[in-house]
């Protein structure tokens, strides 16, 4: 059931930044006018958090890998971490990789009956991404069917093939380990990838009939790790406008100059730097080249990194929130959330001020997540 309520006492946060409520809820959504008062003094609402891309859902449905696995109950245990950490609309971002284990294809099926499975049955928006090896020939096919059966409206492209390792025929480093991890002999693992290097000639036509058709139905696409202005170039000509994690500043550039979306990972805004050595997100924005902070692997990240860049200095209090709220939902064309303004959904989250400490979740008009003090405040008779 669907809280109705008139939020008073609380700042609430607008793309002009912080006012006075009230902020009023019924049947799901904001509307002009409420009247049961929720006193909320001392506490911040803050629009919901959009999440364009995470794939911190896998280690909810595969605990000890090669020993459990926990598919149905692990995703209601994702929707439950999502909404302790704010995030109201979540895409969660699953590869269909050569690479087996879970990136391949069986355990992509898993997420995605298991996600169609639990969505109806939590508040959270729960959404899904296909992420595909551009190398995959073989089960192109397959991923396309997946699509379709699934309705899954977001495709991003990934390449994870150590090219210049493979073409001087050298083994890559940690080969053991990765073949280990999709249970196959390093050997055959390493045929595998001299095999897939090989067929590289046949990739561009594969993709350029594949993102023809996607586009075709709406999917929206982008590219994950674009390195250069070229890279961007190629995936523009098939229609493919979302540059995921771009690795340098001129990739991202060159985004930008075309009006492309630009998701970068909250992870790198928090640590200050990029585990992989690649550009900083902290600079990227200050430059004016983000749209979207995603969570990545970790779901505590996107609340984190925009109030990192408010005290960094980067963005005010309003425009930090927009890339993880107004920002993501315009790139994935979802015009009803990320903002708190009558019509909206009824998606928010309440801050404490001090702290800032997200102590309650409420997705669609449900409550999601309520943690303490402020629970009383809204149950109260």
């Amino acid at each position: 059931m669907a809280i109705e309520a008139r939020l008073v006492g609380g700042r609430v946060l607008l793309p002009s930044g912080f006012e006075d409520g009230p902020l009023c809820l019924a049947e799901g959504q904001i509307v002009a006018d409420g009247t049961r008062d929720v006193d909320l003094s001392g506490y911040d609402i803050l629009p919901g958090i959009v999440d364009a891309h995470g794939d911190g859902f896998e280690r909810h449905m595969a605990p000890r890998r090669g020993a459990l696995r926990e598919r149905d109950a692990g995703m209601v245990a994702v929707a439950g971490e999502l909404a302790a950490c704010g995030i109201t609309t979540a895409v969660l971002a699953q590869f269909w990789s050569w690479e087996g284990g879970l990136r391949g294809p069986e355990f992509a099926r898993e997420v995605f009956e298991s996600v169609a499975l639990t969505a109806p049955t939590v508040p959270v928006d729960l959404r899904l991404q296909l992420r595909l090896e551009t190398h995959c020939l073989d089960r192109f096919a397959e991923a396309e069917a997946a699509i379709e059966a699934f309705g899954i409206g977001y495709v991003v492209f990934n390449d994870h093939l150590p090219h210049d390792r493979l073409a001087e025929g050298k083994k890559p480093p940690r080969l053991t380990g990765q073949a280990l991890k999709s249970q196959r002999n390093p050997e055959d693992y390493f045929r595998l990838l001299l095999d897939l290097h090989a067929r590289g000639p046949q990739v561009p036509a594969a993709l350029d009939g594949l993102c023809a058709r996607l586009a075709a139905q709406g999917v929206l696409m982008g590219s994950h790790d674009d390195h250069s202005p070229a890279d961007r170039a190629a995936w523009r000509a098939r229609g493919v406008h979302v540059s995921e994690f771009p690795e340098t500043f001129e990739a991202a550039r060159a985004a930008r100059a075309e009006g492309e979306a630009v998701i970068l990972g909250a992870p790198n805004v928090v640590r200050g730097a990029s585990h992989a050595g690649n550009a900083s997100a902290q600079e990227m924005i200050a430059e004016g080249l983000c749209d979207a902070l995603a969570s990545d692997y970790h779901y505590p990240s996107p609340a984190r990194a925009a109030w990192r860049c408010v005290e960094l200095g980067l963005l005010d209090e309003s425009k930090a929130w927009e890339l993880v709220s107004s920002g993501p939902a315009k790139l994935l064309g979802l015009d009803d959330r990320g903002t708190l303004e009558p019509g909206k959904r009824a998606d928010l989250i309440v801050m404490d001020r001090e702290t800032r400490r997200i102590v309650a979740t409420i997705a669609g008009g449900q409550v999601a997540h309520m943690s303490g003090a402020v629970a009383e405040r809204f149950f109260a008779r």
